[in-house]
């Protein structure tokens, strides 16, 4: 049990809406910079969305990777609610619960991964503040059976009493409205812990207090309890408040799960079961009423197809208001597609929501992933009716939020018409961006999306980069003298033919592209400073000056060398042995490398070597300078002024972690330097217009994102402009705020 003393310095901060304290900065000053979302619209799985009983047009969505929202009814928009903070782990939210009296608290179990910290999160203005307790139990908000839920519940009869339902220690209870835990020991499964359970164990599903029959500020008797592991009984349940525990009698074979479940108006209780816990590899399930005055089980499954693609099911809503009405969602049927399923009789009798619906993606159009329409969606673990409009419903995809007002459509025979619910909410994982110097301003390579260009910062882009779509887009380089000309690289789309194309080049800045068949396997290519050779990161490098037609192998490259084009010198690149600390130069467009004599760097570069593809690699090139590097090492920031024959390290009090250039500052020459950099353990956004000689910090207290930046941009057009990658809060830019 953890003591409140532990983490009230933390909490009182937290609820004054300062988190924890920025390190000392007397030597670098924070510059008032003001920070916006670079529009995609969504992109991301988001597992659940929560409409409150109290409480009309507020809702919250919760997301594995990217915090929690809160739905503005007089904005129109959703609202992050976790950009101060900076715990990394804060933002993998596992579940959410509202207390069933009190609009205004919210409670958000949040965990990224079981080898990370988690904690209750807990909100008494709707998220606008929070006070954190640190849990004695992980979670694991972005891990396998994140569409379960919930698991966390408030006590409809004594909102003082929590219950999480873990995926490692059981059962766990709080009296005192999250700040301190204990396991609930009477529970049949009481877990081993993270470290002795298998990996993607799940473990408890949902937690379902049942109101009842109790009486307010005394603790709920009955209590429904859904495991997921291998066993004959997964549904228990309490008829004494957690005291003592049976196994529902009558419950669904051993080889069903129970994934989510909800409780109707009249007292029934609705699960829906799979027999994996998804998001992907479930291929069968069902969905079951059980009504727990007469004991009695109804399998009330919709028509399932047969073969191996039927899938299973996850999402459940059900209309508190109006008996017998529920909507259910196929999972993992990938080739026939997944449906929505919507009843008005207890699930008697079903509709096929999907076969009468329709989508209109106008304003995020890259969910057509090129082709003419939307897909209806997948990983559909979200599903929501508003309790103050049935006609409102939404449900979550692996990529959006779709939401319609037009519901009761059905019951008149006409379409439903569904739009993305996502304005505010960006929930992506961003690896990799470039800002030319022409064309768009940003160039942006995604984890799940392939990529776009956005020639406005504040609308989702047409299309995301197609001709090919990657499942990622690693990275994206441009000709130094001729940035028309880009590539890109990254790995396969999912459920594409063997040897689709994982290269592609652009002649238009980024907005068309063409496919690239290296002879080998490789998700990494450089472009030569004029664009006219293409160098492919084969087993062994090989190169193209016909755009693909014929390939032949680079000479004198050592195993490993990553090549970089100058940005300012006809024919010349550059690679570094990270191995041995050589550094070897081609000045003929990167057919032959001669080894070059370099001085100035560390004697061992082996940790600097990226650990995978969507790591940048340390040596890059300065725009428009003629011989100039840098090298971004863990042993310190290098620059070279004379094409790498000396090295000079460059100590600016900041540990660099990413550095790119902008427009020079005015009065300046040489471009401003953007960094992701370390001061004080804490990883932050930096900019130097001295070269790194001094540095000031550009994001501060309200601005934090959980520390979770992935790559870094500035703008070559716009002095001041940096954008950010950010694993989960998608592309955030910043400009100076008028003083």
């Amino acid at each position: 049990m953890q003591r409140l003393s532990r983490w009230a310095r933390r909490s009182a901060a937290l609820l004054a809406g300062a988190s924890v304290a920025l390190p000392a900065l007397a030597a670098h000053g924070v510059l008032p910079y003001r920070w916006r979302s670079v529009r995609v619209g969504g992109g991301g799985f988001a597992p659940a969305i929560v409409f409150s009983p109290l409480q009309r047009g507020l809702a919250y969505l919760r997301t594995d990777m990217g915090g929690v929202y809160r739905w503005s009814a007089r904005q129109r928009r959703w609202r992050a609610l976790e950009d101060q903070l900076d715990t990394s782990s804060d933002f993998g939210i596992e579940s959410i619960a509202l207390d069933p009296r009190n609009a205004n608290v919210l409670y958000v179990a949040a965990g990224m991964y079981p080898n990370q910290p988690a904690a209750l999160l807990r909100s008494r203005d709707r998220g606008a503040h929070w006070q954190i307790f640190p849990t004695p139990f992980r979670m694991g908000g972005n891990m396998p059976g994140r569409g379960l839920g919930e698991r966390l519940a408030v006590d409809p009869n004594d909102p003082a009493i929590l219950y999480f339902g873990s995926r490692y220690d059981g059962l766990q209870r709080s009296v005192d409205r999250g700040e301190q835990w204990q396991p609930v020991r009477s529970f049949p499964w009481r877990g081993r812990g993270w470290r002795a359970s298998p990996p993607g164990q799940a473990g408890i599903s949902f937690v379902v207090p049942d109101p009842a029959g109790g009486a307010p500020g005394r603790p709920s008797r009955r209590l429904f309890v859904g495991l997921t592991l291998a066993g004959r009984a997964h549904l228990f349940s309490s008829s004494d408040g957690g005291v003592t525990w049976r196994a529902v009698p009558g419950q669904p074979g051993a080889d069903l799960l129970p994934v989510q479940a909800a409780l109707g108006a009249r007292g029934r209780l609705y699960i829906t079961y799979s027999n994996g816990v998804g998001p992907n590899g479930i291929t069968a399930g069902a969905v079951y009423r059980y009504d727990p005055r007469g004991g009695r089980w109804r399998n009330i499954t919709p028509p399932m197809s047969r073969g191996p693609d039927r899938g299973g099911f996850m999402g459940l809503a059900v209309d508190a208001a109006r008996p017998g009405l529920l909507l259910v969602a196929t999972v993992d049927r990938w080739r026939g597609g997944d449906i929505l399923w919507r009843s008005v009789d207890g699930g008697r009798q079903w509709q096929n929501l999907r076969a009468r619906s329709r989508r209109d993606v106008g304003a995020t159009p890259f969910l057509r992933w090129g082709r003419a329409h939307a897909r209806f969606g997948w990983w559909i673990a979200g599903v929501a009716i508003d309790p103050f409009d049935p006609s409102h419903a939404a449900y979550t995809t692996g990529a959006t939020v779709y939401a319609t007002d037009a519901l009761h459509n059905v019951d008149r025979g006409r379409e439903v018409l569904w739009r993305p619910w996502v304005r505010g909410v960006e929930q992506t994982a961003v690896l990799t961006l470039l800002s030319p110097p022409r064309g768009p301003h940003l160039l942006s390579g995604f984890g799940d999306l392939s990529g776009f260009a956005h020639d406005h910062l504040n609308r989702s882009p047409r299309a995301q980069f197609v001709h090919p779509v990657f499942a990622n887009t690693d990275d994206i380089d441009e000709a130094g003298l001729a940035p028309a000309v880009v590539v890109r690289g990254g790995t396969r789309a999912p459920r594409s033919a063997p040897g689709a194309p994982t290269l592609a080049y652009s002649l238009d800045y980024g907005r068309t592209w063409h496919p690239l068949w290296a002879p080998g396997p490789t998700g990494q290519i450089v472009v030569s400073p004029r664009g006219r050779t293409f160098i492919a990161m084969t087993a062994t490098p090989v190169f193209t000056r016909d755009h693909g037609a014929s390939w032949h192998t680079v000479r004198g490259l050592p195993r490993g060398a990553h090549p970089i084009a100058d940005r300012a010198v006809a024919g010349r690149l550059y690679a570094i042995d990270l191995r041995t600390g050589r550094l070897f130069v081609s000045g003929d467009g990167g057919r032959v490398f001669h080894d070059q004599a370099t001085r100035g760097l560390p004697r061992r570069l082996t940790a600097d070597q990226p650990r995978s593809a969507e790591q940048p690699w340390p040596l890059i090139a300065t725009p428009g300078r003629a011989g100039d590097l840098w090298l971004v090492s863990r042993g310190g920031l290098f620059h070279s002024r004379d094409g790498g024959r000396s090295f000079r390290e460059v100590n600016g009090g900041v540990h660099v972690v990413a550095l790119s250039f902008g427009k020079a500052a005015p009065g300046r020459h040489y471009p401003t330097l953007y960094a992701l950099a370390r001061h004080h353990r804490s990883l932050a956004v930096w900019r130097s217009e001295d070269a790194g000689r001094h540095w000031h910090r550009l994001n501060g207290r309200r601005h934090r994102y959980g520390q979770r930046f992935r790559c870094i941009a500035g703008d070559p057009r716009i002095f001041g402009r940096v954008y950010v990658g950010t694993d989960g809060r998608g592309i955030l830019y910043g400009d100076p705020r008028r003083r």
